[in-house]
């Protein structure tokens, strides 16, 4: 094992600790249940025995953990790209476990329940107060950003199978203080749908939602890396 993988190791611990700040009811309108809705709206699966978060960013789901508790584990796992299945990408993914005896965020017969309806929409509108955490979460979530070198610009478009959700995405990058217009919405390969935010706006959006993440904590390193090093190749191009 190399030094790095054994210090990742070290890191990866259920004894790990960040200080997040987040309220004691997980459903209350906060920057921390905002992110941390964003993200299982994003790529989560939410059952009627537990909540599963999926993220590759390791950072992330331990700011998640902080955030509602949880078990974590870690694996690699081959998947096809959502804007073409004939590719596939390996990577290591982490995953947390919130399981419904743990009650905090869990527990349907509870006056907490779940932000989601009968039909299992997300009911979101509490945390909209916080629409940069939010939207950061969904980002992280169902997100992609890349440079396009074909036009020189930086991409962001959101992938999900839930139709309904990407609506709601929309919608809430229509209302952020970004001037963000976005595409409509279109089927992938693989099943789902996408839409993406205009080229020419997508740096300042983009800008506008990692701004001050570094106060709260809540953001995927990785995630802001890859915002960064397309951002930079744009100016690049500009120059």
């Amino acid at each position: 094992m190399s030094d790095a993988q054994a210090d990742s190791d070290a890191a990866f611990d259920d004894e790990f600790e960040l200080e997040i700040s987040s309220p004691a009811d997980p459903l209350a309108g906060h920057p921390a249940t905002a992110y941390f809705w964003g993200h299982v709206a994003g790529s989560g699966e939410v059952a009627s025995d537990g909540i599963e978060v999926v993220t590759s960013d390791e950072t992330s789901v331990q700011v998640l953990a902080a955030v509602a508790g949880g078990n974590l584990d870690r694996e690699t796992a081959t998947r096809e790209y959502a804007h073409d299945a004939s590719i596939t990408r390996t990577e290591e993914e982490f995953t947390l476990s919130i399981p419904a005896d743990e009650g905090t965020i869990l527990g349907r017969d509870s006056v907490r329940s779940l932000p989601v309806d009968g039909r299992g929409n997300y009911r979101l509108g509490a945390f909209t107060d916080d629409d940069r955490e939010l939207l950061r979460g969904l980002l992280e979530g169902c997100g992609t950003i890349c440079f396009k070198s074909s036009s020189g610009t930086v991409g962001i478009s959101f992938v999900h199978a839930d139709r309904d959700l990407l609506a709601l995405v929309r919608e809430l990058i229509a209302e952020c203080p970004v001037d963000a217009p976005v595409g409509e919405l279109g089927d992938t390969s693989s099943g789902g749908y996408w839409f993406g935010v205009d080229d020419a706006a997508a740096s300042a959006f983009g800008t506008w939602l990692y701004e001050d993440c570094e106060e709260t904590g809540l953001f995927a390193p990785s995630r802001r890396r890859k915002l960064e090093r397309s951002l930079e190749q744009a100016t690049a191009i500009d120059d």
